[in-house]
């Protein structure tokens, strides 16, 4: 069973009560969802391997700690998952960066794939797919499913907000894939959005409705 992480940092929690609010507007709100997506990103790669090198420093010769190499990559999920995007490789910016869109189906409800663009070596890369509301977990699921599909096997799911049903489904169909998360809200209201939640994290970013 996939692991579920809540980061509690204060930093993340008191910007997140500000993404939160309604009378966030659109510029603040876009800074606010980049500085705690740098912020989870700092969490979320704690366990990134190192190794130790030789250097000179001003003074003498020291051995230290660099990144072992470890090949990573950030998958947003179109479009929402892009406000979150920047904030990463502001701390990672050597990541590899692919997309994947989808849409939900008016009949089916079921999430459509429309575009997918993604790194040629990604089952050598740690994903990261990001977006900010898990909801129901149709689209991340699929997303997961789409890039499994396609070779990776090491993944992560990052999002600002899950709601419970979100987490049951991820958990359901990607039992390998741990969760990050900055809050985990109460339920699903009958539109499917998150309560108490954000709402629709990527009419604020952009500034549509």
């Amino acid at each position: 069973m996939s692991r579920v992480y809540v980061f509690d940092h204060p930093l993340i929690q008191h910007k997140l009560t500000h993404i939160r609010d309604k009378n966030t507007g659109t510029k603040e709100f876009r800074e606010l969802v980049e500085e705690v997506a740098m912020l989870m990103a700092y969490e979320i790669t704690r366990d990134l391997p190192l190794e130790e090198v030789e250097i000179e420093t001003p003074v003498a010769p020291a051995k230290a700690k660099v990144l072992a190499g470890k090949k990573l990559g950030l998958i947003p999920i179109l479009r929402a998952g892009l406000g979150m995007v920047d904030g990463i490789l502001r701390l990672i910016p050597a990541a590899k960066v692919g997309h994947i869109g989808l849409y939900r189906d008016p009949d089916t409800l079921q999430p459509v794939e429309y575009y997918v663009k993604l790194p040629t070596d990604i089952a050598e890369r740690d994903l990261i797919v990001i977006d900010p509301m898990l909801a129901t977990g149709g689209s991340a699921a699929a997303a997961l499913a789409a890039l499994k599909k396609r070779g990776a096997r090491n993944l992560k799911l990052m999002c600002l907000i899950a709601a419970p049903e979100g987490i049951a489904r991820v958990q359901e169909e990607h039992p390998d894939v741990d969760i990050y998360a900055a809050a985990v809200d109460e339920r699903l209201n009958e539109k499917g959005y998150i309560v108490p939640g954000l709402g629709d994290a990527g009419d604020r970013l952009f500034g549509t409705k």
